[in-house]
């Protein structure tokens, strides 16, 4: 199983920006999909943007394109917010799909991730 501990979260102004990170320990991410996912209250989790391994295609969900980049290596995968919007508010979630081995088409179904980090607060505020 794939421990994921994610980072970066905080308090932002809207039109500011975040780095999200997701660290890998134990067995490493090199040969699962990764993605990012938020929650906010009252919600259901939703994707925000996912990776297939080695980096050969990324998903990004319509509200985050243009704004949001997606990005990994082999133990890491990063999210960079940009232009963000008080509607961006929510735990963000790290989620690694072992089973899925599409290399270019990316998951977009929060079923096809095993494993998730604990959650990290994103709040976008004035």
């Amino acid at each position: 199983q794939v421990q994921l501990v994610e980072s970066g979260g905080g308090l932002v102004q809207p039109g500011g920006s975040l780095r999200l990170s997701c660290a890998a320990s134990g067995r490493t991410l090199s040969d699962s999909a990764m993605g990012w996912f938020r929650q906010a209250p009252g919600k259901g989790r939703e994707v925000v943007a996912t990776i297939t391994r080695r980096a050969f295609s990324t998903h990004y969900a319509d509200s985050v394109k243009g704004r949001f980049t997606i990005s990994r290596d082999n133990e890491r995968v990063s999210l960079q917010m940009n232009s963000l919007k008080p509607e961006d508010t929510a735990v963000y979630y790290c989620g690694a799909a072992p089973r899925y081995t599409g290399s270019y088409i990316p998951p977009e179904n929060s079923d096809d991730f095993d494993d998730w980090g604990q959650g990290t607060q994103v709040t976008v505020s004035s």
